[in-house]
């Protein structure tokens, strides 16, 4: 049966506007998937920053703290660590320096008595890589360990520096073994993680400081070469900066600097590590 004239058309008119549709919704399909094959590599393609990446410290930030300039990037840590292969329980490495030949070395702050926030904002904003050894009976002072969880939210390192600061050569090894070991405690009840290495007090210890400190679960003994005073560095064999060389700071305020602030002290040191053609690498990369 035949449809009237009227009829054919409507068909007619329904199937272009069927075509018609189908047509725009193939061009937007194209469309959506052309842009989004250019977004995607931007999104997490090879060229894209990891997202956990941290970007470098800007200019404005080094000249905001006294800086000329922004530290150098460090180079890429080695494939295998001082410690690596350590076994639970034995003596630990006794480290003053890290055996490199780059151009680096590595900032480490003791006690924790000054707690001033602009260190805080300092270490931000700088993104200096260092690492804190931590005496429990200073540090809960004030603000307490909260301050110092700041720092080590930064990527910054946490380690045992005893429970009271004792000179520990005058103790017995049952004494030192509850200062090494009850900071041990402490700190891995504090942040989750028991640390690898320790700092004596004075930089002095014997054999029964390492059997201790062994036992509590610490794979190095880090020492120093290098202490900062309050406007430039101290060097114990040179008179310069070497390669691998531990630097000794503490966390100290203008009482105990004359009147310098903490991060007074810590523009000094950076300009001189930039001075002498150095740059600052993260401690626990190494050891």
């Amino acid at each position: 049966m035949s449809l009237p004239v009227s009829g054919r058309r409507r068909l007619r008119a329904a199937a272009l506007a069927s075509a018609a549709a189908l047509l725009a919704g193939a061009l937007a399909g194209c469309s959506g998937s052309s842009g989004g094959g250019k977004k995607e590599p931007r999104a997490g393609g090879a060229s894209a920053a990891p997202a956990s990446a941290t970007p470098p410290a800007s200019d404005d930030a080094y000249r905001r703290w006294g800086l000329e300039r922004p530290l150098a990037a460090p180079p890429a840590p080695p494939a295998k660590k001082l410690t690596d292969g350590a076994t639970g329980g034995g003596a630990p490495q006794v480290v003053r320096r890290i055996p490199t030949q780059d151009k680096v070395v590595f900032v480490t702050f003791d006690d924790g008595a000054e707690k001033d926030p602009e260190f805080l904002k300092m270490a931000k904003d700088l993104k200096l890589p260092f690492t804190m050894f931590l005496t429990d009976s200073i540090s809960r002072a004030g603000s307490g360990y909260g301050y110092f969880d700041q720092l080590r939210a930064l990527g910054n390192g946490i380690d045992n520096h005893t429970l009271t600061h004792p000179n520990l050569r005058t103790l017995s090894a049952d004494a030192q073994k509850r200062e090494i070991c009850g900071q041990q405690d402490a700190l891995e009840k504090r942040f989750g993680t028991r640390p690898a290495l320790f700092r004596p007090p004075y930089g002095n210890y014997n054999d029964a400081t390492l059997a201790a400190a062994g036992g509590c679960g610490v794979r190095a003994v880090v020492l120093w070469e290098v202490t900062m005073q309050i406007n430039d560095m101290r060097y114990a064999q040179s008179d310069k900066l070497r390669p691998g060389d531990i630097v000794l700071a503490h966390f100290r305020g203008p009482q105990e600097l004359k009147g310098t602030s903490m991060t007074g002290m810590v523009t000094n040191m950076l300009r001189s590590i930039q001075r002498q053609g150095y740059t600052v690498a993260r401690l626990e990369d190494y050891l």
